[in-house]
């Protein structure tokens, strides 16, 4: 029986409608090519085969025999790289792949300049701890000097009005305190 040879015509795909409320994409939607199809007739088996239920692993063909016609070889993956290659338009993709790595050099870049924020936050934070504990050191040292002043003044104006009677209310008259 002679091979014969059909091609197949997939309909065609068309473009999806927008619908409200949706961003709409960036990438292209990639349709699938039509595939093309070959016919061809089974292959002539030869009178020294055997009819096993199990199919021969020996030919490529699928016969035992090599008087068989066989219709030209077609590469499917080289069809469908040529289909695939004229109708993807690869600059959309290039562009996003494009975006995408400045994207990510730009986040990388924010990144590191976060952890060197961060580490320059913690020195200073480091350093106004120091500062501030140096601070509380220092106020508490002036509170323990103001009350040891305070205590020898009280004890001062105490012995100078027993001592000094007269003189001391005649200078309080004069000078009055703040705290009267």
């Amino acid at each position: 029986m002679p091979a014969t040879q059909s091609r197949y015509q997939a309909p065609s795909y068309s473009r999806p409608v927008t619908m409200p409320g949706k961003a709409p994409s960036k990438i292209p939607i990639a349709y699938p090519a039509p595939y093309g199809r070959t016919s061809t007739s089974p292959p002539q088996r030869g009178a020294s085969v055997s009819s096993s239920a199990v199919p021969s692993l020996t030919s490529d063909s699928g016969s035992n025999s090599g008087d068989c016609d066989t219709a030209p070889s077609i590469d499917l993956v080289e069809l469908l790289n040529e289909k695939l290659s004229v109708t993807v338009n690869r600059e959309p993709l290039d562009k996003s792949l494009v975006n995408q790595a400045q994207t990510s050099g730009e986040l990388n870049a924010k990144n590191r300049e976060l952890l060197e924020l961060q580490a320059l936050a913690q020195r200073r934070l480091k350093s106004s701890r120091a500062n501030f504990a140096d601070g509380m050191k220092a106020a508490k040292e002036v509170k323990k000097d103001l009350e040891w002043t305070q205590k020898h003044v009280n004890n001062l104006k105490t012995k100078t009005e027993r001592k000094y009677p007269k003189q001391y209310r005649k200078a309080s008259q004069r000078y009055p305190s703040p705290e009267h």
